[in-house]
């Protein structure tokens, strides 16, 4: 139980760490204000695309009025006048118009799927075809299936066996918790589909119950903090529902961020828990296999180096192979994988050494063994070279600036002292 409890706080300090690493406060703040100006435009989208259908004539309504009580906090009612008048006003635009908040909804939609990507590191992003038809997938069938949902909704709703008098037990609990269920559909939606890369359903559920949980957190604790401090107002008067506004838009962004993270993370879930090793014997390790690979013919990938003992996550694998590249070591297969594409023998240690970015691993950073037939040696010669390190440099910097160009004679012991 102890090692379990351990693991579990291990994995959320390293999704925490990893939530600002991927600098999620900055993509929020961007998303916030991508937000602002697309949240009409797609309003209106979704209520032009609605009201074209005659089955869904005055659905739309319905929709935003449930939409902007579920997932606004409770002070929002002055937000919502304002963005149920400006909608009304966008649907009089003409064609012109409507075309510039369809491009507007467009960005919002790159906007979000660059931040995606960037949690989940993915190098190549949609393109073309392809990023066209989710787009447009989203901005035409996501509204008719939000009101076919509604109206299938409506219609269990008022089902007497669900909001009757002889209704069944527990049928009513179960319609309060529709916000709740809706905000899990959405998120789980959300991390599944906008991300380009395949990830799996179970975990893009567990993401979305965390994140639609922590919504409707926030979504209380905004409301009562704004009823119980309304000190905001004598700062700002009138003017004080646009900070308010940007301020929970920047939650609620946030909020859908870290359930990313949780997401991405899920799926290497174990490889968080490996040694933490210096990038350097990482990389020798990745190489060595590489190497081997290449006696064999054999093409190398992520999950041959995980099953060879390497539990690497994507992202360092990417730093990795980044790496080797740019050195010309490796190339890529026309069926994904890599190889070698350098004799190793005319590559010189010091020169991987020299122009790898990460730094040389001290003594007490490398373990006492590692199953590999190049470290002992390798251990043992940056040891040596440690302490000729400190030998040569151990005197005071004051004997260095005043040796007026000659290296001062005193070694590591006597700096010490």
């Amino acid at each position: 139980m102890r090692q379990r409890f351990e693991d579990v706080v291990e994995f959320w300090r390293f999704l925490w760490q990893r939530f600002f690493g991927d600098r999620a406060p900055d993509s929020a703040a961007a998303l916030t204000y991508t937000t602002l100006f697309a949240v009409v435009p797609m309003m209106t989208v979704t209520f032009a695309m609605l009201s074209a259908i005659p089955a869904f004539q005055g659905v739309g309504e319905e929709i935003q009025s449930f939409i902007l009580r579920n997932f606004l906090p409770t002070s929002g009612e002055t937000v919502r006048e304002y963005l149920v008048s400006f909608t009304a006003q966008a649907r009089q635009l003409t064609w012109l118009g409507v075309l510039f908040l369809v491009v507007t909804a467009l960005t919002m939609l790159v906007t979000v799927e660059k931040a995606f990507n960037t949690i989940w590191r993915v190098r190549q992003p949609r393109r073309g075809v392809a990023s066209f038809l989710l787009y447009w997938a989203i901005l035409s069938l996501g509204p008719l299936l939000l009101g076919a949902g509604f109206l299938v909704s409506t219609y269990i709703t008022s089902l007497s066996l669900i909001s009757g008098p002889d209704a069944v037990i527990g049928a009513k609990t179960l319609l309060r918790f529709m916000p709740l269920l809706s905000s899990v559909a959405a998120f789980t939606l959300i991390y599944s589909t906008v991300p380009n890369t395949r990830v799996p359903l179970k975990h893009a559920f567990v993401g979305g119950a965390l994140a639609a949980v922590l919504f409707e957190m926030a979504k209380m604790l905004f409301g009562l903090y704004v009823r119980l401090f309304p000190g905001y107002q004598l700062i700002y008067g009138a003017f004080a529902t646009v900070p308010l506004f940007l301020l929970w838009i920047y939650l609620s962004w946030l909020i859908v961020l870290f359930g990313a993270e949780l997401v991405c993370n899920l799926s290497s879930s174990r490889l968080w828990r490996r040694r933490n090793l210096p990038r350097l014997l990482v990389l020798l390790g990745v190489l060595r296999i590489f190497h081997d690979s290449q006696l064999r013919g054999e093409t190398v990938s992520l999950r041959d180096v995980q099953r060879q003992g390497w539990q690497l996550p994507e992202d360092e694998w990417d730093e990795l192979i980044g790496f080797l590249e740019r050195e010309q070591l490796i190339c890529r297969t026309s069926g994904g994988g890599w190889v070698l594409c350098r004799d190793l023998a005319h590559y010189s240690l010091h020169r991987l050494l020299s122009r790898n970015p990460w730094p040389l691993p001290r003594s007490e950073q490398m373990p006492e063994s590692l199953d590999e037939a190049w470290y002992p040696a390798l251990r043992k010669t940056l040891e040596q070279f440690q302490q000729q390190q400190q030998t040569l440099f151990g005197a005071s910097l004051a004997d260095w600036l005043q040796s007026h160009g000659s290296a001062p004679a005193m070694n590591a012991t006597e700096s010490e002292k």
